[in-house]
């Protein structure tokens, strides 16, 4: 499974972004999706999930009601869209597939990851 993200960028605080995650593989659906986001000298943390079919999804509380995870099956791809950006937001975004397709919040129950999208939030 490769995994690769896009749409990182530079935005002022309030604005919005959308990443973007494509995947390899034709088993995509099976799988479960997570972001996790590693900022300057700390630990990669857990944003958000979604199970196999879209229909559960979970936030960390730093996140939740400003951020929304979503996939499209048939693009093989997961987004996420972040809303009310903050400064506390800028990090190096990674997408992460979870082949047991139970999506947790722990970074060793995923087994692939993409090579990170830089987010930037600027006051």
């Amino acid at each position: 499974v490769q995994l690769v993200e896009s749409g990182g960028g530079l935005v002022q605080a309030g604005g919005s972004l959308r990443l973007s995650c494509a995947a390899s593989g034709r088993t995509f659906s099976s799988y479960a999706m997570g972001w996790f986001r590693q900022a300057p000298g700390k630990e990669r943390e857990f944003v958000a999930t979604i199970n196999w079919s879209g229909s559960n999804t979970y936030y960390a509380d730093s996140v939740k009601g400003r951020f929304t995870i979503s996939r499209d099956n048939a693009k093989n791809t997961v987004y996420l869209q972040m809303n009310s950006l903050k400064p506390g937001d800028t990090a190096v975004y990674y997408c992460a597939a979870d082949l047991s397709s139970r999506g947790g919040t722990k970074r060793y129950e995923y087994d692939y990851w993409g090579q990170g999208t830089q987010v930037t939030v600027f006051s």
